[in-house]
C-alpha cells in the first residue's frame, strides 16, 4: 500500500488576517469559514483584561495612538480595529470559536500574561473545551514555562526567530509539544532536532503558495498563514 499522507496542520494567522481585519472577531469568523482547522491569535494582559492585539502600539491596526498600556480599557474599547470592529477580548473570541476549531494563543507581554491565560483556559476546559484543543506558545520563554507550571495539561509550543545554539533545546527544556519558526530560519538541522525531540515543527507566516509547497517538502508539519485556503487547496 502506498504510504499514507502526513498530516499537515493549517493555522490561520491572526484569524484570516488576509481578508479581514487582523485579531478581530470578524478575522476569525473568516478562517472558520475557509475551513482552517486551528486559529493563531496574540494576546496582551492589561487594564484587568486579556486583550486580543499584536502590536505595542495602536496606529496599525486601530485608529488610536500611543502604547496600548497608556490607555484604559474603556478607551482602548471604543478603537476602530478595521471595518468597525473592536479589539476584542480572549473570552470573546473563544466564545466565538466555541470549540469549532483549535486555538493558538500566543503570549504577546510577560508581568502577568500567563497567569491570567491559565485561569482563562481553566476556566473553559471546565466548560467543555479539551486541553488538546489549545496551544499556548510565546517568544518569551520564562512567560512561557510561568504557563506551563499553572496549566501543564494544556500544550505549549516555541516559537524561534533564528536558529540557536542548541538547535531545539528549548522544546525539551518547556516539555513543548511544538516548535514554530520563521519561515527564514526553517533551517533542515532545526527541524530534524526539533522532531527528534517529539515536537511537531510549524512555520509562520507563510502565504505564497510556492513557499507553501517548499514548506511541505522540508517536511514540516503545519503552516501559520493569513490565507488559509490556499494551503487548504
Amino acid at each position: 500500500m502506498p504510504a499514507r499522507a502526513k498530516a499537515f496542520t493549517v493555522i490561520a494567522h491572526r484569524g484570516a488576517r488576509g481578508h479581514a481585519p487582523e485579531n478581530t472577531l470578524a478575522a476569525f469568523d473568516q478562517a472558520l469559514a475557509l475551513g482552517a482547522q486551528w486559529v493563531e491569535l496574540d494576546v496582551q494582559w492589561h487594564a484587568g483584561r486579556l486583550w486580543v492585539f499584536h502590536d505595542s502600539r495602536l496606529e496599525r491596526c486601530t485608529d488610536g495612538t500611543g502604547w496600548l498600556v497608556d490607555h484604559d480599557a474603556a478607551a482602548l474599547r471604543k478603537l476602530d480595529a478595521g471595518n468597525g470592529e473592536r479589539i476584542p477580548w480572549l473570552s470573546e473570541v473563544l466564545d466565538r470559536i466555541d470549540r469549532r476549531m483549535g486555538v493558538n494563543v500566543e503570549l504577546k507581554t510577560a508581568d502577568g500574561t500567563a497567569a491570567a491565560v491559565a485561569e482563562e483556559l481553566r476556566a473553559y476546559l471546565a466548560r467543555g473545551w479539551q486541553p488538546e484543543q489549545f496551544l499556548v506558545s510565546s517568544f518569551h520563554l520564562p512567560e512561557l514555562r510561568d504557563f506551563r507550571r499553572r496549566l501543564p495539561e494544556v500544550p505549549v509550543g516555541v516559537l524561534l526567530a533564528g536558529v540557536p545554539l542548541g538547535l531545539a533545546a528549548a522544546v525539551t527544556e518547556l516539555g513543548a509539544a511544538v516548535c514554530s519558526l520563521d519561515m527564514d530560519f526553517a533551517d533542515p538541522a532545526l527541524i530534524a532536532d526539533a522532531h527528534a525531540r517529539g515536537a511537531k515543527v510549524f512555520v509562520f507566516t507563510v502565504n505564497a503558495p510556492d513557499d507553501i509547497a517548499r514548506m511541505k517538502a522540508l517536511g514540516v508539519d503545519g503552516i501559520f498563514t493569513d490565507y488559509p485556503e490556499r494551503a487548504l487547496a
